[in-house]
């Protein structure tokens, strides 16, 4: 199988760590070769990151390059549309609706970029855009926006559903489970 790429976007402290060790530990638990980077950007609540998961027979290097992107998994609109050149020109897009004012826009320098969905659309990017925030919320804890996009994002994998749950169960603490599990539903069934 030729290497497959998803780039995991958006804000610190949304969750994004835990949303690409899920995934790494699904591929693994499939037999694929699997690499995850550390993340690049700013860690803290507030700065941009980006962590990558590539996966395949075999993998040699953990960095995704511009064009190369088979799905970007976003927790914020803008993050999205930052990085939509790295998607490859068949790729999908996942993406949270929520939109998280970055400093530019907070300080007034900036104004927060309208219409994004339909902006990457026009650029030819396949976008699945869903408020992940309400689903989360609805499944218990805003804090469960990664899994709702792990649930959303499973509709374009040809894996099954127990084995998204052996995943969770093996990376999310116990008292979380039954949560996660809920927000992985309502997003996959969004």
């Amino acid at each position: 199988m030729e290497t497959k790429n998803v780039m995991i976007v958006g804000v610190g402290g949304q969750g994004s760590l835990l949303a690409s060790k899920l995934l790494g530990r699904l591929l693994l638990d499939e037999g694929y070769d699997v690499k995850v980077s550390e993340v690049h950007g700013m860690s803290q609540r507030g700065g941009s990151v980006v962590t990558y998961v590539r996966y395949g027979d075999k993998v040699y290097s953990p960095i995704i390059d511009k064009g190369e992107a088979d799905y970007i998994v976003s927790f914020e609109l803008l993050e999205a549309a930052r990085y939509v050149e790295y998607l490859k020109p068949d790729g999908q897009i996942v993406t949270n609706i929520q939109q998280i004012d970055p400093m530019p826009v907070i300080t007034g320098a900036m104004s927060y970029p309208e219409m994004l969905v339909e902006k990457m659309r026009a650029a030819g990017a396949k976008v699945d855009a869903i408020d992940c925030l309400s689903l989360a919320e609805q499944a218990g804890s805003a804090k469960a926006v990664n899994i709702v996009l792990m649930g959303r994002l499973s509709h374009y994998f040809d894996m099954d559903e127990e084995v998204w749950m052996k995943a969770m169960e093996a990376v999310v603490p116990p008292k979380f489970i039954e949560l996660n599990k809920k927000a992985f539903e309502l997003g996959k069934n969004a």
